[in-house]
């Protein structure tokens, strides 16, 4: 298990236990979540090492992985992906400038972003740790994912778009991952980075049964000034914060589900709206948030 005595992040040794979450999706094991004094990241502690984790991910129910229908959320999920695919390129292309680049997706799941890009004629790369979703995606899309290994043999400015759609949370070698992203962007190029947002009104509201926790695949809790820390750490800049919106909604049904043993969706839908309402003057409060980040560390003239 891995046991912090500094900030993974940041690195001081300000740091203190705030709550404690259960492992809904697997295990029902309990961990508990440290935070930064100075930056303000939260962090499981006592996660399992890199080798150790699999068997946590082994669940029907992780949908990036398996695609499943099973249960009124997971249905909700999947047909509300087919509308924010497209919002997705549509961001992408209208950050970068480009209409059919060269794009990197990193931890792609079972490849529905991926496919999503290829057959609007950009190029695409995509690592994937899961063996089962790798053969998911060349099932599904004739996609041909490789493991995330393969991120350190890219070459330098190689990439328009790097993308991490709810995937830099799961990652053990935070600060290698970041540096090797920036090196492979092209100059203007762009990284875009979505995590969930444990200041948002929902997490605040759910507590230790916000869903976003996801205890232990979850190794860090972002919040906007511990993911600006991260940054410039590596000398990168983010350039724009950007809600998402349905995100909120998703991760208030299974909240809502995991605080009471079964699903109510008149409440989860509630409070994922009360969140996005706090949300739409102040985006540093909504429930995900993907980060457009610039590698060179200075805004475009």
């Amino acid at each position: 298990m891995i046991r912090y005595n500094r900030c993974p992040v940041c690195h001081t040794a300000g740091i203190q236990q705030v709550l404690t979450a259960i492992d809904h999706t697997v295990t029902s094991e309990t961990f508990s979540i440290w935070q930064c004094a100075h930056c303000s990241l939260r962090f499981t502690q006592d996660a399992p090492e890199a080798n150790e984790i699999g068997r946590y991910y082994k669940s029907e129910n992780y949908i990036s992985h398996s695609e499943t229908n099973r249960g009124i959320v997971n249905w909700l999920y999947l047909r509300v992906r087919k509308f924010t695919l497209s919002s997705k390129r549509n961001f992408i292309e209208g950050e970068t400038g480009i209409k059919k680049g060269s794009i990197l997706d990193i931890g792609a799941g079972a490849g529905a972003f991926l496919h999503h890009m290829q057959v609007n004629e950009w190029n695409t790369e995509g690592l994937e740790p899961d063996k089962q979703a790798i053969e998911r995606a060349k099932h599904e899309y004739g996609l041909y994912l490789q493991p995330s290994s393969d991120l350190f043999s890219f070459q330098d400015q190689s990439f328009d778009a790097i993308t991490m759609w709810h995937v830099l949370e799961h990652v053990h070698d935070l600060h290698e991952y970041i540096g090797k992203i920036k090196s492979i962007c092209k100059r203007g190029g762009k990284i875009f980075i979505a995590v969930p947002n444990y200041t948002s009104y929902d997490a605040q509201h759910y507590g230790s049964s916000w869903a976003a926790y996801d205890v232990p695949r979850h190794l860090y809790h972002f919040s906007p000034a511990s993911m600006q820390e991260l940054m410039k750490k590596h000398g990168c800049m983010i350039e724009k914060m950007q809600p998402m919106w349905f995100d909120s909604f998703y991760v208030s049904l299974l909240s809502e589900k995991y605080r009471t043993g079964h699903p109510n969706l008149l409440k989860g839908f509630w409070y994922g709206l009360k969140s996005n309402m706090k949300a739409f003057s102040n985006k540093r409060r909504a429930s995900s948030i993907i980060y457009v980040i610039s590698p060179s560390g200075q805004l475009p003239a």
